[in-house]
């Protein structure tokens, strides 16, 4: 804001209140037959938040709300919205967020890839010290080029040489009660078993095309926070003008 105060010869206040009154750009009027929504929210510090509803065939956000917080409760409220305004939603795609796969069992669904390697590296830590560890992260890393066929195969067998090692407890002699020695390899394992049937959708519609993470989105917010690096000046409603802009 300082560079374009410099560049037009006045103050801060007055760029300031130009931004305030700049219109947004129209979203351009384009037909949508059929769509791939990639859905996510991404975080400006922790003030607010964006929630994008993102097209992978158009290259086209369709939705772009400002939240507090990421909930099921606004994700569902702006697909039936996209859907109100007769626009077939033919596939989702999106991270594992818990709940999310069972609000809507008449679209297909595609959890990202790279969410569910996020979530086994945030389990397991970068340098796992078991051998347990070490294979069901090797595994879990192999997602993306397997078929759901042989990381179905390759998970159970992770389990049936591990399977004793997993289900060790450790008893409490004051209060006789025991619990799982590994409780994050456990959660690690459980998230892809949990998350299994969701990992591979795009092989059951090869026709629809599927991308198999939401990296298309995530670049966009990428790109999105680099450009609004360079005005860090910037309040929180023309930011919200900007990223509004951005995505029009």
């Amino acid at each position: 804001m300082q560079e374009l105060a410099q560049r037009f010869s006045c103050n801060r206040k007055t760029i300031a209140r130009h931004l305030k009154q700049a219109r947004l750009r129209e979203p351009e009027q384009r037909h949508f037959s059929s769509v791939n929504i990639i859905m996510d929210t991404t975080y400006f510090g922790r003030k607010f938040g964006v929630m994008v509803l993102y097209d992978s065939i158009s290259r086209q956000a369709l939705s772009v709300s400002e939240v507090k917080s990421e909930s099921n409760a606004l994700y569902r409220q702006a697909i039936r919205e996209l859907q109100e305004k007769g626009i077939h939603i033919q596939s989702i795609i999106c991270d594992g967020r818990r709940g999310l796969t069972s609000l809507f069992p008449d679209i297909p669904i595609q959890l990202c890839q790279f969410h569910q390697v996020k979530t086994i590296n945030r389990y397991l830590t970068r340098k796992p010290q078991t051998a347990a560890a070490v294979d069901l992260k090797q595994l879990a890393l192999s997602l993306k080029n397997s078929s759901k066929a042989a990381f179905e195969e390759h998970l159970n067998n992770w389990h049936k040489q591990h399977k004793d090692f997993l289900n060790e407890r450790s008893s409490n002699p004051e209060t006789g009660k025991s619990h799982y020695r590994h409780k994050r390899l456990r959660s690690a394992y459980n998230s892809l078993r949990r998350n299994l049937h969701w990992l591979f959708t795009f092989e059951d519609y090869p026709e629809l095309n599927l991308p198999k993470t939401t990296n298309l989105l995530e670049g966009k917010f990428g790109d999105l926070k680099r450009l609004l690096a360079c005005h860090c000046g910037m309040g929180k409603d023309n930011k919200v003008k900007f990223i509004k802009d951005y995505f029009a």
